[in-house]
Order: structure tokens, then sequence, then C-alpha cells
């Protein structure tokens, strides 16, 4: 009798033990979250998170889903086909905002800063073009209307005394259209990114006028989060964890150009983007140390949106920009 009350005991907390297990695992485990991104080097704390295993010490099964375009990462993601979008910012991401769709702009994911070559003004060589005030009159190709592309040239003019009113701006849809067409002289300036930049300039099409980031800080992309994926408060915040560590690995490479974590970072990117190696060293984005985004850039790039007449209601900054869940991972693993 004695055993047979010891066997059920043994048992009772066997089955316990196993309960607890299955609990702790659901409290833990996640389903893949579905990110969707651009093969661009501005993705590279999301390479390096991945390739790294920062991701998964967190206990996240990352899924990435590749995208073409902006535009439509930011409309699967308001719509929750995505949980987390990194891309550009565009007018059209302020209009959904504007239209009531919900999704959150929470970290850096790239910007134009001095010293990093990642857009340029470029002119044809044979244009008598020599500073951005000797585009008066010219005509200078984007992508489309709204895009980041417009933005630039339109504040780049801006700076320099000019307005868009004083050019002929060519919408060609596409990146591929914009280097077609200077490449055939349809156009006289157009804004390339690496390593378009140098093939440019290698193949004797392009002559660099200016590096925007030399010109002004822009924030350019960023990471953003559904509404529901926002709501799972402590899966978010193990995800912008793993983030802020790839981007301080990130940062740490890019600044040792001679280390050999410089050169892992490197064929990170070339696996991600099937670009060279040598293509992607020219064109290393900034990507800010702890994440942060530049919150008054996105203050002006609405005002400047909105004054074009690109963005069909004012946007209040804190209907997109909610830092509070990266504040709370900084003060946790120290700044």
């Amino acid at each position: 009798m004695k055993k047979l009350i010891i066997y059920f005991v043994v048992a009772l907390f066997t089955l316990s033990g196993c309960n607890y297990n299955k609990n702790q695992e659901k409290t833990t485990s996640t389903k893949p979250i579905k990110i969707g991104m651009l093969k661009l080097s501005s993705s590279a704390p999301l390479f390096i998170g991945i390739e790294k295993g920062f991701f998964k010490e967190q206990n996240l099964d990352i899924e990435p889903t590749w995208f073409d375009a902006a535009q439509p990462i930011a409309v699967a993601t308001a719509g929750g086909d995505l949980d987390i979008g990194a891309t550009g910012i565009t007018a059209s991401l302020y209009n959904m905002v504007a239209n009531g769709q919900k999704l959150t702009i929470v970290a850096d994911k790239g910007r134009e800063a001095k010293g990093y070559s990642s857009n340029a003004l470029m002119v044809s060589p044979k244009s008598q073009i020599n500073k951005i005030e000797d585009l008066k009159g010219k005509k200078v190709g984007i992508t489309q209307t709204g895009s980041t592309y417009h933005y630039m040239i339109g504040r780049l003019l801006e700076l320099h005394g000019l307005s868009l009113k004083d050019i002929e701006l060519v919408p060609l849809n596409s990146v591929n259209g914009m280097i077609e067409a200077i490449k055939n002289e349809a156009i006289d300036a157009t804004l390339l990114t690496e390593p378009h930049v140098s093939n440019a300039i290698n193949q004797g099409y392009g002559k660099l006028l200016v590096s925007v980031g030399d010109e002004m800080d822009y924030q350019t992309s960023a990471i953003f989060l559904s509404e529901k994926f926002k709501e799972k408060k402590d899966i978010a915040l193990r995800f912008l964890k793993a983030y802020v560590k790839s981007t301080r690995y990130y940062n740490e490479a890019i600044t040792q150009k001679e280390s050999q974590k410089y050169k892992e970072v490197i064929s990170i990117i070339a696996k991600y983007t099937k670009q060279p190696e040598e293509s992607i060293k020219k064109g290393l984005p900034f990507i800010d140390y702890n994440a942060k985004v530049l919150k008054d850039d996105i203050e002006t790039q609405i005002s400047w949106y909105h004054k074009e007449n690109l963005i069909e209601q004012q946007v209040n900054v804190s209907d997109i920009l909610n830092t509070d869940l990266l504040d709370q991972v900084i003060n946790q693993i120290g700044d």
C-alpha cells in the first residue's frame, strides 16, 4: 500500500511538471514574426540579427518577406498581413495614417548623415551643371510623386534658394527608369543610391553633384509595427532588444574597417542583397547605434509633404511615431 502511494505521488509530480513545462513554452515561444523588407544595405541590422542569432536569443523566429517597393510593405503592415515593416518613409505612409490606418514607427533603419554615401544627386557629365543652383529649368528624374526621391530633390532645392517650380520634375516609375533616362540624356539630373552612384561614375554616364547626407540629415527609412504586434508588448520588447544589439554590432563593425567584424558584416549584407562586396563597402548607410529616430526630421517631412499637397491632411507626429518601447529597451540594456 505504501509503495502504491509513493508511485501515485511521483506520477502526480511528473504530470504536474509536464504541464508546467507546456505552460512555460506557451509563454516563451511565439509564431514566426513576419517582417516585410527590401534587399538593401539599410536592412543590415535585420540581416545581422538573423545570421548572428540575436533574435533566437530572445526566442523569436523571424520570417523575412521580400518586397520590391516600399509602399506595399506599409500597406501589408497596416493591414496586419505583416507584423513588422522595414522600409522607406514616403508620403503614402503618412497618408495612410492620416486616413486612420494604424502602424507605428518605433526605430531607425537608415538615414542620410554627413560622411555617409547613400543617396546622391547625379547629373549628366555633358551638362553644364556644377552646383544645385544650376538645376533651374532642368529636367530632374524621380521614381514617383510622393517618393523619398521627390522629398530629397525638393528639400535640396529649397536649401539652395530654389523650389520644385524651378525645375521640370520627371516621374520615371523606378530606379532602373532613372538610370536609363540619365544614360540616354533624357533628363539632366537624378537621385541615385549606391551601388548605382559608383556604377554611374565608373561607366561615365553620371557625375556626382552632391551627396544628400552632406547637405541635410534625413530619416529615410524606419522599423514600424502593426497595431496587433505592438499590443504584444513582451514580444515587441524582445524584438527591439535583439534589433538594438544588431544596430550596435553594425556600428562597431563599420567603424573598424580592418577588423574581422567588418568583413563579416559586409559578407552578411552581400549574402542577402546579392550585391558584390566592393559595391556594398561604397554605400554603407548611417544607422543609429541605439536605433533612435530623428523625430525633428519626421516633423519636417510631414510639414513639407503637406505644403506640397502630397498629404491630404496634417498628421501629428504622435500619430505615427512612438519610441516608448525602444526607450524601455535602452533603459534595460544601457545606453
